[in-house]
């Protein structure tokens, strides 16, 4: 889940470290444990690179000549090697004629390891699986940097993007993309390689999305793309529309603050492309009929992390509204497990970068015995959206800071959106409900907006509690998927332990943890689990909890049990995820900021997990 760059221009123009540099920058929250930089200078490969952020490398840069018209360049998550100089990439074969950057996992790296070792005496510098790769094309490199690359891919296993320069070709960068993320973009005199496309939207906006197996070599003048057989192909243009300030703070302290402002739009955008004019729902990029719904018989959600939690939202609704059984599964588990799945199985994948390598594998298990894949993702293109029958985005825009808030809201909005066409299309909402639950999702984007505006109340309240160190999370029916996501939230940015449970699930075991001025947070926004969730307060405020409540504005009731409470706008109980989960994101960020944490790079961390 690392970062690659890679620019070649004309000869006479020598700004490649510098482009790199500005890309990488954008592309820090894909990891940051370290960077590097190979640049080709009269024929040679000058490598730098340095331990943490890449400022680092800046300064190990600071007041050296090093112009050159071609490099690559990558900003790490450790999975092979800790975080180190040596560690970090690019990396080098044994003469220093070949770097090569990396993002992925080679799986079968210790048998090439071994093999270079033995038949041909390389010697290794760094802990990492990467090293193999340049090692591997320097042994086969004869003059024909693309030939090399093709013998060395066909020696390895696992999911890679890689980028590769050799000293002797100042003119060419190849690349080749399995399972990981990998775009070229075409600019006038230069070219591009990249993980992602923030890291170019400086330079171009005419993108090439890199297929699986694909080869791409990259010249000043050119881009061509060999498919797995190493046949030239063509490839149809991506042009990006994306405003370029929408990744940039626009005066917050953090993107993640940003984001969270961002949600009202995110959730207007989601909604309203969606709606007609008679009020029924168009799900652009799906073509489920009639037909198609009524034969599925059961539904998978698969997905990870923040996605998977909103998953779990999803379920309630699907069930609720289309009256189909739902399943769902976190995805580095699914494929493992020899899930039940056929061609009467939707398969629903959540995946805000739709680059999640878990989500991928399990969304491919499914394919290949026959389901069909609807995926809901933010970016437009990603590998997720290319391999799935019907797409649904969420228009969230690009979300930067890692931990994701904006594409969870839409993840929402979305499995609503869809829970209401299935249901409606087969006949089994009546007009009532469905024009009440319509009315009041169009009501939420200015209900958020009122929510933030009590943002330095919680800001106060974090200030009252960024000190503690164990924090209980508890929810009944939806608010029970909602206490997971707040507890996340908390936990990665702000270093907490922080744990969530379904509160009914409390005095089976995890109520012993609880003991005097144990944090409980405890959302109570169901009116029909209302009673239910004061029983569950009033048992942990009988061990010596300190209780901050979550409830809609009037039911007052909840004063008399917990020490604090925040009020949300009164919704019906099937809507109230999409504004219950903003407080606790809001409270997350200002206990984070009050512990002064990193808080849109956490530590061990990065956005799109590109690695199983």
């Amino acid at each position: 889940m690392c970062g690659i760059v890679g620019y070649v221009g004309k000869r006479n123009i020598r700004d490649a470290k510098d482009i790199i540099l500005d890309g990488l920058k954008k592309l820090e929250y894909r990891g940051y444990d370290s960077s590097g930089i190979a640049l080709n200078i009269g024929g040679r490969l000058e490598v730098r690179k340095h331990v943490g952020r890449i400022t680092n490398l800046e300064n190990l840069m600071a007041g050296e000549t090093l112009n050159s018209n071609i490099g690559i360049g990558h900003t790490r998550w450790a999975t092979h090697g800790a975080p180190s100089d040596l560690n970090s990439h690019p990396h080098c074969n044994s003469d220093g004629s070949i770097a090569v950057v990396h993002n992925g996992i080679i799986e079968n790296y210790v048998e090439i390891k071994e093999w270079l070792s033995k038949e041909f005496g390389v010697v290794f510098k760094s802990e990492t699986d990467t090293e193999v790769i340049a090692h591997l094309i320097g042994i086969y490199y004869d003059g024909d940097l693309q030939e090399a690359v093709y013998k060395a891919v066909d020696k390895m296993r696992g999911a890679y993007a890689i980028g590769v320069v050799a000293a002797s070709e100042p003119d060419k960068i190849v690349a080749v993309r399995k399972d990981a993320p990998l775009i070229a973009g075409l600019g006038e005199g230069c070219n591009f390689i990249a993980s992602d496309i923030p890291a170019l939207l400086k330079h171009v906006r005419k993108i090439y999305l890199i297929e699986n197996n694909e080869t791409v070599v990259v010249t000043a003048d050119d881009v061509k793309i060999y498919n797995e057989a190493r046949k030239e192909i063509k490839r149809e243009v991506f042009h990006v529309t994306w405003d370029a300030e929408a990744a940039e703070k626009e005066g917050y302290d953090h993107f993640m603050l940003k984001e969270i402002h961002e949600q009202p739009k995110g959730i207007y955008e989601t909604l309203n492309r969606r709606i007609e004019e008679d009020g029924s729902i168009k799900l652009d990029g799906i073509n489920m009929t009639k037909e198609d719904i009524e034969g599925f018989n059961k539904v998978f959600i698969v997905a990870c992390g923040t996605a998977y939690h909103a998953g779990l939202v999803g379920k309630f609704v699907i069930e609720n509204l289309a009256k189909i059984p739902v399943e769902i599964d976190v995805a580095s588990e699914f494929r493992y497990r020899d899930p039940f799945v056929d061609d009467k199985t939707l398969f629903i994948a959540i995946s805000q970068s739709g680059e999640t390598l878990d989500t991928l594998a399990a969304l491919r298990e499914a394919k290949s015995k026959g389901a069909r894949i609807l995926s809901v993702v933010n970016v437009v293109g990603s590998s997720v959206a290319r391999e799935s029958d019907d797409v649904f985005y969420t228009w969230a825009g690009p979300e930067i800071a890692v931990a994701s808030t904006k594409a969870y809201t839409t993840q929402l909005m979305c499995m609503y959106l869809i829970g209401l066409y299935m249901g409606r299309t087969k006949g089994v909402i009546a007009d009532e409900r469905y024009n009440q639950y319509m009315s009041e999702l169009k009501e939420i984007p200015e209900k958020l907006t009122k929510l933030l505006e009590g943002e330095s109340s919680i800001r106060d309240l974090a200030k009252e509690l960024y000190k503690r160190e164990q924090v209980f999370f508890i929810g009944r029916g939806p608010d029970a998927g909602v206490s997971y996501e707040g507890s996340l939230k908390l936990k990665e940015i702000s270093y907490i332990n922080s744990f969530a449970i379904a509160a009914g699930e409390l005095k089976h075991g995890t109520i012993a943890l609880i003991e005097k001025d144990t944090l409980v947070i405890a959302i109570a926004t169901q009116d029909k689990l209302y009673e239910k969730m004061l029983s569950n307060i009033q048992e942990v405020k009988a061990r010596g909890a300190y209780v901050i409540g979550v409830a809609k504005e009037g039911n007052k009731e909840i004063e008399k049990q917990a020490d604090k409470v925040i009020y949300i706008p009164d919704c019906i109980d099937e809507v109230s995820p999409l504004l219950s989960v903003v407080p606790l994101q809001i409270m997350a960020y200002y206990i984070a900021k009050e512990r002064g944490c990193d808080i849109d790079k956490p530590k061990n961390l990065a956005k799109s997990v590109t690695v199983e």
